[in-house]
Order: structure tokens, then C-alpha cells, then sequence
């Protein structure tokens, strides 16, 4: 872990619904009552999971731990690392 590129990152940002932003790459999701900001960081090699407020509250988005984060989801970060050459298990990673 640690060995991705700026060239993987790019690929992420290629991603259904995710960007890039200097050195991370994003993706927002919207479910059911959630709403979730996801990011990759290419210097830690990790992703960061954030709860985002409803939009009409004034509150701000706060990290959460995987485990409240719904499993399809976080299966769909993996596939999206995979996809641009990532390798998946750094979805896991704390910092």
C-alpha cells in the first residue's frame, strides 16, 4: 500500500459520480434517509468516509467509522478502486 499514482487517482475520478481534487477524489450518495461524502486520499492511501446533514440543515459533515456505513455502499467504493487500479483493501485502512 502507499505505491499509487496520480494515474490511478485520475482513473478514480474517472468513476460514475466521482472527481478529483488535487491529491483526493470524491463521490457523494444519497440513499434512503443517509447522504454520504467518500474520499480517497492518495497520499494516506485511504478512503474517509463522511456523513453528510440533510440540506436544510446548517450542520456540517462529520467522519464516520465503517461499520455504520451501509455494505453495499462500501462495496461499491471497492469495485470503483478496483476499477481504476487501486487496490481495494486500502478501503479498510484507519488512519
Amino acid at each position: 500500500m502507499g505505491d499509487h499514482t496520480e494515474t490511478e487517482l485520475s482513473a478514480l475520478g474517472e468513476q460514475e459520480g466521482w472527481g478529483t481534487e488535487g491529491s483526493a477524489a470524491r463521490v457523494h450518495y444519497s440513499g434512503a434517509s443517509d447522504r454520504y461524502s467518500i474520499e480517497y486520499y492518495l497520499p494516506s492511501d485511504c478512503v474517509v468516509y463522511w456523513k453528510v446533514p440533510p440540506e436544510d440543515h446548517s450542520e456540517t459533515a462529520v467522519p464516520v467509522g465503517r461499520a455504520t456505513v451501509p455494505t453495499p455502499l462500501r462495496e461499491r467504493i471497492r469495485e470503483d478502486l478496483a476499477a481504476a487500479g487501486i487496490d481495494p483493501e486500502v478501503e479498510q485502512r484507519t488512519l
